[in-house]
């Protein structure tokens, strides 16, 4: 065998730099731990980044353990207490361990013979999930590759379970465009979904929202007469659990009581925060999602999971052999269901990672209990925040959160300027300062602070010294605007 075949594939070097990377990894999570000085997010720019990585390529020689280190230190730093910025968890160590496995098994899934244990142990999660969800016990689900693949997925079986004609093999009819109903606030990924049916953006409702910012569903009806009236043929309605920019929750029970009187499809993108059914505490949030015809959630966001994991459940599990096939397609010749082993069929992936493994060893190793105080934690600590806001003059928020996800802003008393102008600037001295990582969002039509508490391990200190940080900012730039 050729001699770099045989070093690639060296089981004793392996082990050797194994070794080192994970006591690099443990020492990483330590300082992140500890809240090491660090910046959170690295200063950097696109262009002199791909220029240092360039350099890197055509240099001489290569030292594996410095190459980790560099990414380490080049990253985002999603572990640290202060990082608060977009919908990324923190991932368990064991889960990412358990990555380390399903990568280099590498068993691809399309078919069970290419994943035996991993196709087992991906139906043996899902029933748990759907268990956990409220769901019935015809319930079935898929796992596949993040919320947006997950929404389409969704989507893409309701369309095809009520239209009724044979849309996969027929297409979309011209006399009969099809649309759906959704929030303004929803997570652009539902819109795309709807485009790349072909529906184009005719296809999508918009749900009017209330001063909370949820779909007002005292539109509902109005909307739907409206859409019916310029020829559209509405079939299916969205629930947000929660939207992304803002972290509301819709009134899912309404939504769903409104959709089984209307004879529509009822989907929930639960990617954020379905999760908040495992917390009793929050559970309210997400009430009626055990009515949905199908519903997302990610692993990678509020369950603690590397990027990405994420379910999709029918309340009919059938629904699951339709989405990509002819409607009785999942009925072989003999009247049998479809295997249901067999999972290319039933994805948009034909190789597929082994997505379930790591979920299956948190489920082991912790129990139900880490996923209901993961939530309670980083849910408390989005109270908390509001609560501290309320009582700082000058904070403003965006709406009472529900969740972990938080927006607001500072005003300066007696400011009188640009509101979003300030806003944006104080964002983007704490990013250059890279103490903390916080995002912006825009709702309403004003410019917000947006802050995201994915880490169990932010503390009210670390609270209360970024909006010392935000207000410090704030003052400085008024004059400016």
């Amino acid at each position: 065998m050729n001699s770099l075949l045989q070093h690639a594939f060296n089981p004793e070097e392996f082990r050797r730099e194994g070794h080192k990377l994970v006591d690099l990894l443990s020492a990483y999570l330590h300082d992140c731990r500890e809240a090491a000085p660090m910046p959170v997010l690295p200063p950097s720019e696109p262009a002199e980044m791909e220029k240092y990585w360039q350099g890197e390529l055509k240099n001489p020689g290569f030292d594996l353990q410095k190459y980790y280190a560099t990414l380490i230190s080049q990253a985002n730093h999603i572990h640290h207490p202060r990082y608060m910025g977009h919908q990324v968890v923190p991932p368990a160590p064991m889960s990412a361990l358990t990555e380390l496995l399903e990568a280099l098994l590498n068993n691809g899934m399309a078919i069970y013979e290419m994943g035996p244990s991993a196709t087992a142990i991906e139906r043996v999660v899902l029933r748990w999930l759907t268990d956990r969800m409220g769901f019935p016990a015809s319930a079935e689900g898929v796992l596949t590759s993040g919320g947006s693949a997950g929404n389409l997925t969704g989507l893409l079986a309701a369309r095809q379970a009520m239209c009724g004609y044979d849309i996969w093999e027929g297409g979309n009819r011209d006399a009969e465009p099809l649309a759906l109903m959704v929030s303004e606030e929803a997570h652009y990924s539902v819109a795309r979904a709807a485009r790349i049916m072909g529906w184009g953006e005719k296809g999508i409702v918009k749900i009017p929202i209330d001063g909370n910012l949820r779909a007002d569903t005292r539109a509902l009806s109005q909307n739907l007469n409206q859409a019916r009236q310029k020829g559209l043929r509405v079939i299916a309605v969205v629930g947000n659990a929660c939207t992304t920019s803002t972290g509301t929750y819709d009134p899912l029970d309404e939504m769903a009581g409104f959709a089984r009187a209307e004879g529509l499809w009822f989907h929930v993108d639960g990617a954020h925060g379905g999760a908040a059914a495992f917390s009793e505490k929050y559970s309210h949030l997400v009430k009626g999602i055990e009515l949905a015809d199908s519903v997302v959630i990610d692993f990678h966001k509020m369950m603690l999971a590397p990027a990405l994991t994420t379910a999709v459940l029918f309340r009919n599990g059938s629904h699951s052999y339709e989405t990509f096939a002819q409607k009785a397609e999942y009925l072989l010749a003999n009247g049998k269901k479809q295997a249901w082993y067999d999972s290319a069929g039933r994805t948009l992936e034909c190789t597929k990672k082994m997505l379930g493994v790591k979920v299956f060893a948190m489920i082991k190793l912790y129990g139900d209990g880490i996923f209901t105080e993961y939530i309670n934690t980083t849910y408390d600590l989005g109270q908390t925040l509001a609560g501290m806001l309320k009582r700082e003059s000058g904070f403003e928020l965006a709406t009472e959160p529900d969740g972990n996800i938080v927006c607001f802003r500072y005003i300066p008393p007696e400011f009188r300027g640009d509101a979003d102008a300030l806003t944006a600037e104080i964002r983007k001295e704490i990013i250059a300062e890279a103490g903390f990582y916080i995002v912006q969002t825009r709702s309403g039509g004003c410019t917000y602070l947006r802050v995201t508490l994915m880490n169990p391990f932010t503390g009210i200190s670390d609270l209360e010294a970024l909006l010392v940080r935000i207000r410090k900012s704030g003052d400085a730039l008024a004059a400016k605007y």
